[in-house]
């Protein structure tokens, strides 16, 4: 079932999952990462007061 078990034969359907699979992984990692990111900037950028979105 897993690539590290020794009955996983690499054929064109396990391939194609596979890439698929860490294709899907990579699109939604980045994502978070650049949602992450940008909520920490936007809260360094509050805290200093240089923010023109103020939240009452």
């Amino acid at each position: 079932m897993f690539p590290f078990n020794f009955e996983w034969i690499w054929d064109m359907g396990h391939c194609v999952f596979m890439g698929g699979l860490w294709y899907a992984l990579n699109i939604i990692g980045i994502g978070m990462t650049y949602c992450v990111g940008k909520a920490v900037w936007d809260t360094m950028q509050q805290e200093k007061g240089g923010g023109h979105h103020h939240h009452h």
